[in-house]
């Protein structure tokens, strides 16, 4: 700012107008450096820093294709459906755009086009319900409506639209109801497809004055393009829910035992420094891409009951069978789940605020090791098992005699998790020492010490405190507890997960190994006289 001129002392000291010019003065932009642009972003750069420039398309066009890339790397079946979605769509789109299969159908060829992308699904059994959903639904609207129509026909001019709009409504509304039937939530898609197909043909019927040809002809065209979606999803790289389910199941045994040996790796060798940092978000651990494959397995349960309604509808391939028990493989993933759980509880204790000091983990490093390997080598060998779909014999002595190594330990060593307060421990020297200085004054035929002497000589109570009971050293010591507690847990949980594959290799009828069948021929031959 600059000094103001044209104001004379008189002038400014009197009552006379006086006229200030104030120029101001533009400030020179400061330039900024890149760091210190970013952080002007945060909130925290001086005055006069720019927000950085945000990012254009052309900047975010590689990302996006490479983001894409990797999705579609990581499931190549993915790639494999759009494409035969793609084949689907074309091929049906030849009915309109031919001139011959056009004069046939007309307009109605469009139902086929809607069939088609409506009931192609990304695996094989999923297409087969949603098309008999689809097919049953039509089916049973089309006979309704042919039927209420000729009805409403016979009843008059007058009575006709009357009836048929009641008709509607109560469709809508039985539709509508018993798709709500726990048991019949499953064909909520049929549902939906009848109302449709219904009002369309009946409504379409009363205008066109011939509601059977109509419906015929639209059952006609959802028949051609369920044929189409069928056979372009079943001859062309089929992608079988069977095969996903099975490939699905294995892969969370592994997360599991993965996640099981990385969460007590990382107990065992971490110390306190690492832990001063608490996440209240069990989510957010970057560094351990093995408890989120454990996640997974254990937020798996709809889709794995998703796959096996769809294998069920699937036809024998592969190595499954027909009538093959796909629901025994939901039961073994929920019995699964549960052990997910417990190794989820397990990096929870990995993770808290409170750990037990590791001089003390250490000591039972050897048990809690050993225990963990054997019970994540039982639960890759499971997994294995019925990957490759054979019965192997099961002996969880193993197993069991590393937990009760554990509970071994831990009772050998309890002195070191149970302690004396240390005033307590102080003011009960002190007593000790008194009383056996009164007995041996006694014992020797010396004096008794005076009431005053005693009183002098004894500690006050107001100064110390009271005798407490035994008390464990600290919450931290509880960590430890906890985290092997856990583990102990975790071999009763597997047991449960055994006979849950024993009973899916038995219904499966998976084939015996050569260790099991030699264990046979020896147990007959025993049993023999």
């Amino acid at each position: 700012m600059q000094k103001p001129t044209g104001c004379s002392s008189s002038s400014c000291g009197g009552n006379d107008h006086v006229e200030i010019n104030i120029l101001l003065s533009r400030p020179t932009p400061i330039p900024q450096s890149s760091d210190h642009q970013r952080q002007g972003d945060d909130g925290d750069a001086t005055i006069g820093a720019t927000r950085p420039v945000r990012p254009t398309i052309a900047n975010s066009g590689p990302v996006l294709l490479k983001r894409v890339w990797d999705f579609a790397k990581e499931d190549r079946n993915r790639v494999t459906f759009s494409c035969k979605a793609g084949l689907a769509a074309v091929l049906v789109s030849f009915l309109v755009l031919l001139n011959a299969p056009y004069h046939v159908f007309g307009i109605n060829i469009v139902w086929a086009i809607l069939t088609v992308t409506i009931m192609f699904e990304y695996t094989v059994g999923a297409t087969f319900n949603r098309g008999f959903n689809r097919g049953l639904g039509s089916l049973l609207a089309g006979v309704l409506a042919i039927g209420v129509a000729e009805m409403a026909i016979h009843m008059g001019t007058a009575a006709e639209p009357i009836v048929i709009a009641i008709s509607i409504f109560i469709i809508g509304a039985l539709t509508s109801f018993m798709k709500l039937w726990p048991s019949l939530v499953p064909y909520d898609y049929g549902f939906r497809i009848m109302l449709v197909t219904y009002c369309l043909v009946i409504a379409y019927g009363y205008r066109l004055r011939n509601p059977i040809q109509t419906a015929l002809e639209r059952l006609y065209c959802i028949a051609i393009g369920a044929v189409v979606a069928v056979a372009v999803n079943v001859l062309v790289f089929p992608i079988w829910a069977g095969e996903q389910l099975h490939r699905e199941l294995v892969g969370s045994f592994n997360s599991v035992a993965d996640s099981l040996e990385a969460c007590v790796k990382k107990y065992l060798e971490d110390d306190e420094a690492e832990h001063l940092e608490l996440k209240t978000v069990m989510e957010e651990f970057p560094d351990e891409p093995a408890y989120r494959k454990c996640t997974s397995a254990a937020n798996s349960s709809a889709k794995l009951e998703s796959l096996a309604n769809s294998a069920k509808w699937e036809p024998p391939h592969g190595r499954f069978r027909h009538m093959y028990p796909w629901s025994e493989y939901v039961k073994v993933g929920a019995v699964l789940r549960y052990c997910a759980y417990e190794v989820m509880a397990l990096h929870g204790v990995v993770h808290s605020e409170i750990q037990a000091p590791h001089n003390l983990r250490i000591i039972f490093r050897s048990q809690i090791q050993e225990m963990a390997n054997v019970a994540a080598a039982l639960i890759r060998d499971l997994g294995k098992d019925i990957s490759t779909m054979r019965r192997s014999l099961r002996n969880m002595k193993r197993v069991h005699d590393s937990a009760e190594n554990l509970q071994r330990a831990m009772e050998m060593h309890s002195h070191l998790l149970l302690v004396t307060d240390y005033n307590y421990s102080k003011q009960q020297a002190r007593d000790t020492k008194f009383v056996s200085k009164i007995s041996v004054q006694a014992s020797s035929g010396e004096r008794e010490p005076s009431s005053g002497e005693i009183q002098q000589s004894a500690p006050p109570s107001e100064e110390e405190p009271l005798p407490k009971m035994m008390a464990w050293r600290s919450t931290e010591v509880l960590s430890l507890a906890t985290f092997t507690s856990l583990l102990v847990e975790l071999v009763a949980r597997l047991d449960h997960l055994v006979e849950a594959v024993d009973e899916l290799s038995k219904m499966a009828k998976f084939k015996h190994t050569s260790n099991e069948l030699l264990g046979m021929h020896n147990s007959i031959t025993h049993s023999s006289p």
